[in-house]
């Protein structure tokens, strides 16, 4: 699995204060390229085997377009970008998506999902910032009402 794109912020414990933020403020954009490769690693690493998710006959038999990546996967992947912009995976307080398409992995090509995170809403009360995500696999979305919500109130030192 690749990664590209570019996440504003740093890694590491958080610098990103929530008076410095909009809404509607890009702070994450990062494509994945998947492979049937990525489908076997996922799959030993989450125990799920499930053979649409490795075999073109199997998937073709229930009627899936193809060889489909795990929901899990996509929605793993699609937080990670914020995860890299707030710098600790603890500050991610609720996370939230709905399915709506799968996204197929060509056995030549594989496939790129696309990651756009914006701020959608801040609630400067508790320090907290909803980031919303839109995840498109070939133009379409795939996660739909993609919410992430990251505290970032800064510890008391």
């Amino acid at each position: 699995m690749v990664s590209t794109g570019s996440t504003s912020g740093s890694t590491g414990s958080t610098s990103v204060a929530i008076a410095d933020l909009s809404v509607g403020d890009v702070i994450a954009e990062r494509s994945f390229a998947l492979s049937r490769d990525s489908l076997v690693r996922y799959a030993g690493a989450s125990g799920d085997f499930n053979p649409i998710h490795y075999r073109d006959d199997i998937a073709a038999s229930v009627g899936l377009p193809g060889v489909l990546a795990h929901g899990m996967l996509t929605m793993g992947l699609a937080v990670q970008p914020v995860v890299d912009w707030v710098g600790d995976p603890a500050r991610v307080v609720d996370y939230q998506v709905k399915f709506t398409r799968p996204v197929p992995v060509d056995p030549a090509g594989g496939a790129q999902v696309s990651v756009l995170a914006k701020v959608g809403a801040l609630e400067p009360e508790n320090s907290v910032a909803r980031i919303d995500l839109t995840v498109t696999f070939d133009g379409a979305t795939v996660l739909g009402k993609a919410q992430v919500r990251v505290n970032l109130a800064t510890a008391a030192g």
